[in-house]
């Protein structure tokens, strides 16, 4: 499953590569529909931040979205209903990588899920801020990983039905 954290339009423009973060999430939400991946995303007080970024909007469609107020998201029942049983392997992206998107690792991981922390497709307002969540998740168990290694991940091989287009994503 992919988790997608945040990625609220009001947010993502203080983020430091907020741009960037948007094009490399929007690269995973492609192949996780390519590769029938599920997607469960977040907002977090969308009255307040906002809605999820339009640039996001057509490759969410097939998300599970959950409100959210708590920054650890696994303290929303609404969320971890639509997670599968542990010790399934979740791969967590989104903004911001310090705050909520850590804080949910950290609520996986203790409810027994193999995390992939997706490096290149999290941000913070600060990098320094960044840097310390991609560190601390690390200590705490879960796995750092890049978006072209959670796609060729999700394919397996090359002999993929599905891998030229997978392909396509990321060159």
């Amino acid at each position: 499953m992919l988790v997608v954290i945040d990625m609220q339009a009001r947010l993502l423009p203080h983020l430091d590569g907020g741009e960037r973060l948007i094009e490399r999430v929007a690269t995973l939400l492609r192949a996780a529909d390519l590769l029938d991946v599920p997607v469960l995303a977040t907002e977090q007080n969308p009255a307040g931040l906002g809605g999820t970024a339009k640039g996001l909007l057509p490759e969410m469609q097939a998300a599970q979205l959950v409100e959210k107020h708590t920054f650890d998201a696994t303290l929303e029942p609404a969320f971890v209903a639509a997670l599968p049983p542990a010790p399934e392997t979740v791969w967590v992206v989104g903004a911001e990588a310090h705050v909520c998107v850590l804080l949910t690792v950290l609520g996986l991981l203790k409810r027994g899920y193999r995390v992939e922390y997706v490096a290149d497709a999290v941000a913070s307002r600060r990098a320094a801020d960044r840097a310390i969540a991609l560190e601390r998740a690390q200590q705490e168990g879960a796995r750092l990983t890049s978006v072209e290694t959670a796609i060729f991940g999700w394919l397996g091989d090359c002999r993929h039905p599905r891998f030229r287009e997978a392909l396509a994503l990321i060159k």
